[in-house]
């Protein structure tokens, strides 16, 4: 029995179940937009502290990591992402579970082996690319601004 694209594509159509893009894009906004305003409430603290504002940026920064890696350890990162999708992947807390995720996962293998190999599976290539492509732009930016003079 042959099946034409046209008739595979009606099957496919009718087993997949309809998407909920407009709920999806609706969570990612409102779980995104919590994340960055959690952001914003720990940058008014830490400024209320007296911290200058370059410091008190990275110290927000370097909080959020630890929070969603705290978070993904005892599993509840997962599942707010299952609700809230991008809105927790694209802010910096969803690179933090990018790479405690797979550590979690092989934490059985090992200290070693398990977790610090382990946790550059998927951060590593975007690590390598973005390190290497900063290089890169370095050198041309030198170059640029060497010719000018």
């Amino acid at each position: 029995m042959k099946i034409t694209k046209e008739a595979y594509g009606k099957m496919a159509k009718q087993a997949s179940p309809p998407s909920a893009h407009v709920k999806n894009a609706v969570m990612a906004f409102l779980f995104g937009g919590a994340i960055c305003t959690i952001g914003q409430g720990i940058l008014e603290g830490y400024l209320m502290l007296g911290m200058d504002i370059k410091s008190a940026r990275a110290a927000v920064s370097i909080t959020l990591i630890g929070l969603a890696a705290v978070l993904t350890a005892f599993k509840v990162y997962d599942n707010i992402a299952k609700i809230a999708g991008a809105g927790t992947l694209v802010p910096i807390t969803g690179f933090s579970n990018a790479i405690v995720s797979p550590a979690m996962e092989f934490k059985s293998e090992g200290h070693i082996l398990g977790l610090s190999a382990k946790m550059f599976v998927i951060a590593g290539p975007v690590l390598v690319y973005g390190i290497l492509s900063s290089v890169v732009y370095g050198i041309i930016l030198f170059f640029i601004r060497l010719a000018a003079g």
